[in-house]
């Protein structure tokens, strides 16, 4: 691996958006890979992979979604909506100084960066998608399917979807907080099998009630790590993080247009075998010749979590750059 020169340094500016600025962290020169963190996380989930593609002849990019860091937070609950996000990813584009990009996201980015291709395949020339797999626009409202998971129990979704409620959970303690979603969703810490799922509240109950007990952290977070993710939602608050999951069924009233297309430019998949998120929606990794023609690849990693990047960066590093080494040369 070659030397980092000033040039592969991670530098750090804000972009104007739709969003007021959106927090950009940049690594590398060539053609450009916007990467999107989920929640609850930020552009630092990608601290892996923005040396790797630097050294590989790219420039990443990886925002602060609205909402998070040291991006704008909108008051307004309907201000996160995936159209609104959509032209968020566009303008860090522009103000980048690009034409185009490739796209990549985990988690809820995972989604925003196939809508972002999907609704502006002009500026988004490929998508790879970590963690939640492409399902198109359109099936039944989501807080109805939301609302009859679990029984008695609630599905974390629609756990979110009061403004405050999940606030009032986290915010006395988001170090503890975040080091037990982590934990709880990560190989090696996850509950086993017969333990209460961590995805579902029991009545009355709260998320944190189901994850591990003890403390320990999960092999891919340090104690750093942790204090940086901790420090940022301590400085911002989690209400803009959570209005994402608040704004499901106005994007697909939004999105009604897109139902059932299909998203066409090169893509590429990326999902743990353990993941909830990967093995919950594997009807639609059967779907992609369907719904991703374009599909390079889809890899399910044995033994891992929900975090794939930071969990296995290396198998993620050469994924990445296999891949965007596969794609049409940038005009």
């Amino acid at each position: 691996m070659p030397q980092a020169g000033e040039q592969d340094r991670m530098t750090h500016r804000l972009v104007d958006s739709p969003a007021g600025r959106t927090h950009v962290v940049e690594q590398g020169s060539g053609p450009l890979v916007l990467l999107v963190h989920g929640f609850p996380e930020s552009w630092y989930s990608w601290r892996h992979q923005m040396p790797a593609l630097a050294a590989a002849g790219y420039r990443a990019a990886a925002i602060d979604v609205r909402g998070y860091g040291r991006s704008s937070r909108p008051h307004a609950v309907e201000a996160y909506r995936m159209r609104e996000l959509v032209a968020d990813n566009a303008a860090v584009v522009e103000g980048l100084g690009e034409r185009s990009a490739v796209i990549a996201g985990h988690d809820w980015g995972a989604p925003i960066a196939a809508t972002s291709a999907l609704l502006r395949p002009d500026v988004f020339r490929a998508v790879a998608m970590l963690s939640v797999p492409y399902t198109p626009p359109g099936g039944p409202r989501p807080s109805e399917v939301f609302a009859g998971m679990g029984g008695e129990e609630e599905f974390y979704v629609s756990y979110f979807q009061r403004p405050g409620r999940a606030e009032a959970e986290i915010e006395p303690d988001v170090r503890g907080w975040l080091a037990g979603i982590y934990a709880a969703l990560s190989a090696g810490t996850m509950p086993g099998p017969d333990a209460p799922d961590p995805h579902f509240v029991s009545p009355g109950g709260t998320m944190r009630e189901r994850f591990p007990a003890g403390g320990e952290l999960p092999a891919w977070l340090s104690e750093a790590d942790l204090d940086f993710y901790a420090g940022e939602f301590e400085r911002t608050g989690l209400t803009g993080a959570l209005n994402r999951y608040r704004n499901m069924d106005r994007d697909w009233e939004d999105l009604a247009e897109f139902r059932g297309a299909p998203v066409t430019q090169p893509s590429l998949f990326v999902g743990g075998a353990m993941d909830a998120s990967t093995t919950w929606m594997s009807g639609a990794v059967k779907e992609f010749p369907t719904t991703l023609p374009g599909l390079s690849g889809a890899h399910i990693l044995d033994g891992c979590g929900h975090w794939v990047q930071q969990e296995r960066p290396g198998e993620t590093n050469r994924l990445l750059t296999g891949w965007l080494a596969s794609l049409p040369q940038q005009r």
